[in-house]
Order: C-alpha cells, then sequence, then structure tokens
C-alpha cells in the first residue's frame, strides 16, 4: 500500500531534525565579558572602614529565629487571653 508524499516528508521530518537557531529570549543580554577597569576594581575591594557594619550571617540567623520565637510566644499569650475570657463570660 503506497502512502501519501505528505505522510512520507512529514516522518523525515520528524526522525531528522534540523538544527534550530537558539531562542531570542534564552540569549544572555550582555555581550562579549568585558574586562573591569581600575574604577570598577576599586569599588570591588573591601572597605576596612566599612567593615564593622558587616552584617554576619549566623548572627542574623540568631536574631531571626529569637524573633520568630516571640511572635510565636505573643501569638500564644493572645490565643490564651482570648480562650479564657470566651470561657469566663
Amino acid at each position: 500500500m503506497a502512502q501519501p508524499a505528505f505522510l512520507s516528508s512529514l516522518r523525515s521530518r520528524l526522525r531528522s531534525p534540523q538544527p534550530q537557531a537558539p531562542l531570542p529570549h534564552l540569549q544572555p543580554r550582555r555581550g562579549f565579558h568585558v574586562e573591569l577597569g581600575a574604577r570598577e576594581k576599586a569599588l570591588l575591594e573591601e572597605d576596612v572602614a566599612l567593615k564593622r557594619f558587616k552584617s554576619y550571617k549566623s548572627s542574623v540567623k540568631q536574631v531571626s529565629k529569637t524573633g520568630n520565637v516571640l511572635t510565636g510566644v505573643v501569638l500564644c499569650a493572645c490565643a490564651y487571653e482570648i480562650y479564657m475570657r470566651a470561657v469566663s463570660s
């Protein structure tokens, strides 16, 4: 049984994909890498005067946990107060 021409061309296209151009939205917006100048390198260096203002990850994490615990305690206290007022009245 002979197959129609469009089916054979469709099958051949599906079997051997042609190289496609990369999608424009997946290409990086910046062009080639350009070496940093002296000013940019100076701005990226660590500044000793600002070192004391640097936040350290562990201390920030500890303060965040403490804040979360205190928030939980306040919520529990509020829920207890609401419960006690509902029960007593």
